[in-house]
């Protein structure tokens, strides 16, 4: 059996999967915060929990948001402060007497997808989280990028580029982010970002729901914001492809049910191109919620994975 952990800031969700990765049980909790042992207690009685139940020791992976150092088997954490660069890895293995994969939760969103049978075929993946934030993950040759210091596929805090300030002009104010960096792609990029960019340019405070029913109404602020934000999308994607040059990219978070970008951006993306680069295939993610688990559980298969 595979176990599959979600971890957010608000909740853990347990999956389990069987050797097909079909799913056989999941389990949500409320992320404990008052304390990491309490965390740490929290995701060893999830595992006893299946393992009782299935009468087996499964391999575990998690997925959580933040960066994983490999070296000293810590979490750097943004929204868990409880977590925040304590050895989680080491204890939590001994703890439950097995090995565990942690990972980025954006690149087990990532990996779940690079491996949908639809997009098993393709090399190389890239998957964008257009949610509160702005995650990615990188899957090159059907293998994750954590890159050496554990920062592969950290895309939303790439710099705007010189076509993007051309976008939205030149004095656009450099919002500091969360990481400390200013002008991070997230503060513009992600869904929170397009909800600031309208209120940038057109003084009211919006959600990115109401923006997109004005949209469908006719609104012209909302017509020129929307119009504006995917030709932003379209050369930050280049940006990124410009390293990464994927085959597909595949699209996660609450701006990704806005279907119009699958239908504009691809046709946007050619200008910021070289001649010779090919517009990759852009699609909708397949798994929803529920692939952060899924990716996670992957991980239990590490450098064993297979596209057949």
């Amino acid at each position: 059996m595979l176990y599959g952990f979600d971890i957010g800031g608000t909740k853990i969700e347990l999956a389990v999967f069987d050797d097909e990765l079909k799913q056989v049980w999941s389990k949500r909790v409320d992320t404990p915060t008052d304390s990491y042992q309490s965390f740490l207690a929290c995701l060893v009685s999830l595992v006893n929990e299946a393992d009782d139940r299935f009468a087996v020791k499964g391999q575990i992976g998690i997925g959580i948001p933040g960066i994983i150092n490999e070296k000293d088997k810590t979490v750097y954490t943004t929204n868990i402060d409880a977590v925040k660069n304590m050895p989680l890895i080491n204890d939590l293995e001994q703890a439950i007497h097995r090995p565990i994969s942690v990972n980025n939760d954006a690149n087990c969103f990532a990996l779940s997808e690079a491996y949908y049978k639809a997009f098993k075929h393709y090399k190389n993946v890239l998957g964008v989280i257009l949610g509160t934030g702005l995650g990615g993950g990188l899957v090159i040759n059907h293998q994750l990028v954590n890159g050496a210091d554990g920062c592969g596929g950290e895309i939303g805090h790439v710099g705007l580029s010189i076509n993007m300030l051309k976008i939205l002009g030149y004095d656009i104010p450099l919002v500091k982010c969360g990481c400390g960096l200013e002008g991070c792609c997230e503060r513009y990029i992600s869904g929170t970002g397009f909800e600031w960019l309208y209120h940038h340019f057109y003084h009211k405070q919006l959600s990115a729901k109401t923006i997109l029913e004005h949209y469908y109404n006719g609104d012209n602020d909302a017509l020129a914001h929307v119009d504006r934000y995917l030709e932003l999308l379209a050369a930050y994607l280049a940006n990124i492809m410009m390293v990464t040059n994927p085959e597909i990219i595949v699209i996660g978070g609450g701006l990704s049910n806005f279907d119009l970008i699958y239908h504009e951006v691809p046709k946007r993306l050619p200008k910021y191109l070289l001649p010779r680069m090919t517009v990759p295939r852009i699609e909708k993610a397949k798994y929803g919620d529920a692939g952060g688990a899924r990716g996670a559980a992957l991980l239990c298969y590490g450098r064993e994975l297979k596209c057949e």
